[in-house]
């Protein structure tokens, strides 16, 4: 049985938590689960809660990725290049752009 890979990428910064509640919500469904937060999107701190919810994503083997350094270093997400993101994306089933304004 082959599984589906989901990739959300989030474009603003507004959509971002509530995509990453989305991811989980496709991890639960028995899918791999992935999101990028992009270079543009500069988050804030995030609550306990909403960290609870990306280690829950992480134990479902799914993470969260970003290509902005301080997202990373503010709320521990997984650093990734343009180009390391690139070749991820390549094992997709399906990529979806979260949050376009």
């Amino acid at each position: 049985m082959e599984y589906n890979k989901v990739c959300l990428m989030y474009r603003a910064k507004d959509s971002t938590v509530d995509g990453i509640r989305s991811g989980l919500g496709l991890a639960v469904e028995n899918m791999y689960a992935y999101g990028v937060v992009l270079d543009d999107v500069t988050m804030d701190k995030l609550d306990e809660n909403q960290i609870e919810s990306i280690e829950m994503l992480r134990d479902m083997e799914g993470e969260i990725y970003s290509t902005n350094p301080a997202n990373c270093e503010l709320n521990g997400l997984e650093p990734i290049t343009i180009e390391e993101l690139g070749e991820k994306l390549r094992d997709m089933t399906h990529i979806i752009p979260y949050g376009i304004k």
